[in-house]
């Protein structure tokens, strides 16, 4: 088994252009603490399925958000987490359902729209006032958990949404780590009970999640570590709109390829 996972999991080029791509995503998260997964699927669902890629991001999140969460632990909003908690878990596995068994192309677009929408919003700035009632904070994370099954970009969406209340950037950024790390664990359990059409193993989750997770971590780390240290004469608001374009552009080229395997 060692030995298959050691095996390269795509043509060399292929892999060097994903190595970037991932690397480009841990760069984005070590400075922006957001945007791993939306940006390496983005950019990796140009070469290889979602179905093959997104259940090894689930790993790769659970590494990088455990990094993090002992820092922030005491600044989760707990009655936000519960009810965020609560509907991921609700909502996950039709996620993963969609995931493993939507075809190829139809499978891209989704995620393609998915991304578009999430980066439109946060690029744009525009939001409602949302009250933070319980049956809200549910909803939340009903959507969350949906959309971190089907494309591991929950976290952009959660984003989206609790910008839009009162929520101090302290408890929203912890609350977010903290959920993000609480809806991996339950969709990578969950990827190893759903079978997939796409994965050679039956299931989301076997031999070929651990290969691609072994293969892309070493990328995701570097870009972590680079991305804490770098950008000193760069704003933040600067940065993030600038990876919020990137984002978009590739979300764009990402419907625009898969349309036109559509129609073709």
């Amino acid at each position: 088994m060692a030995d298959g996972l050691l095996t390269p999991p795509l043509a060399p080029l292929l892999l060097a252009f994903s190595l970037c791509v991932v690397f480009a995503a841990g760069l984005v998260r070590g400075f922006a603490g957001f945007g791993f997964s939306a940006i390496t699927v983005a950019g990796m669902s140009l070469v290889v399925s979602p179905a093959l890629v997104v259940p090894a991001l689930f790993m790769l999140e659970i590494l990088a958000s455990l990094s993090q969460l002992r820092s922030v632990a005491r600044d989760i909003d707990m009655p936000w987490f519960k009810w965020l908690s609560l509907g991921t878990l609700l909502a996950i596995p039709l996620g993963l359902v969609l995931l493993a068994w939507l075809p190829e192309v139809q499978l891209r677009l989704l995620i393609g729209a998915l991304l578009l929408m999430a980066a439109l919003l946060l690029r744009s700035g525009r939001h409602a006032q949302l009250v933070p009632t319980p049956r809200m904070k549910f909803g939340a994370g009903l959507a969350s958990g949906f959309i971190t099954g089907v494309a591991a970009i929950g976290g952009i969406t959660l984003a989206v949404l609790l910008s839009a209340t009162r929520m101090t950037p302290a408890a929203l950024r912890a609350t977010l780590i903290a959920l993000i790390l609480f809806s991996d664990v339950v969709a990578l359990a969950g990827a190893a009970l759903i079978p997939s059409s796409a994965s050679a193993t039956g299931h989301l989750f076997g031999s070929d999640t651990l290969k691609w997770a072994l293969w892309l971590a070493p990328a995701m780390l570097a870009g972590i570590a680079v991305g804490q240290r770098s950008f000193s004469g760069v704003s933040t608001e600067q940065f993030r709109s600038h990876v919020l374009n990137l984002l978009i552009a590739l979300a764009t080229l990402s419907l625009t390829r898969s349309l036109y395997a559509l129609l073709s």
